[in-house]
Order: structure tokens, then C-alpha cells, then sequence
């Protein structure tokens, strides 16, 4: 019969091993662990919550940006047609004189 120290040598009775104490560290362990476990999804879901909030107002900004600069290029196209007209009114008018 194999005894204690053959055993362990033998890789697939140390996983074995290794799986037992883990399940039953984490039996004792996991009322202890609660708390903290419960403070760490807390905090998680505030964090998250206030990624949503930064994300949503640099959305925001970012819009507002855009607008600004339409209306701007809005501006420019505006005052060069108006100086287009402009320049062909004078040439209409140096034409006829």
C-alpha cells in the first residue's frame, strides 16, 4: 500500500490535495471575507457610477464643441459669400461705368 509520502509525489494527488484545502479554506474563510467582498463590489459599483457621470459630461462638452465650431464655419461661409456678392456688385458697377 502507498503510503502518505508516495502519494504526494504523484502530481495528480497534489492537485487533488491542493483543490481539497482550497475548498475548504474558502469554507472557513468566506464568512470572515464577506464584509470585505461586499465593500469591494460597493466600491466597484460607485466607481462605475461615476465613470457613467465623466463619461456623460465629456459627451456633453464634446457637443457643445462641435456646435461651436459649425456655427463658426456657419459664420465664415456666411461672410465669404457676402464678399462674393460684394466683389460682383463692384464689378457689375465698373462694367457699367
Amino acid at each position: 500500500m502507498a503510503g502518505l509520502g508516495d502519494l504526494l509525489k504523484n502530481d495528480l494527488a497534489k492537485g487533488v490535495a491542493l483543490g481539497l484545502g482550497v475548498v475548504a479554506a474558502g469554507v472557513v474563510l468566506a464568512p470572515a471575507l464577506r464584509p470585505a467582498a461586499r465593500a469591494a463590489v460597493k466600491t466597484g459599483i460607485l466607481l462605475f457610477e461615476k465613470g457613467r457621470e465623466w463619461t456623460a459630461e465629456a459627451g456633453e462638452t464634446f457637443e457643445d464643441l462641435v456646435a461651436e465650431v459649425r456655427a463658426e464655419l456657419a459664420e465664415q461661409a456666411a461672410a465669404a459669400e457676402g464678399l462674393d456678392a460684394a466683389q460682383q456688385a463692384a464689378a457689375e458697377n465698373s462694367q457699367k461705368g
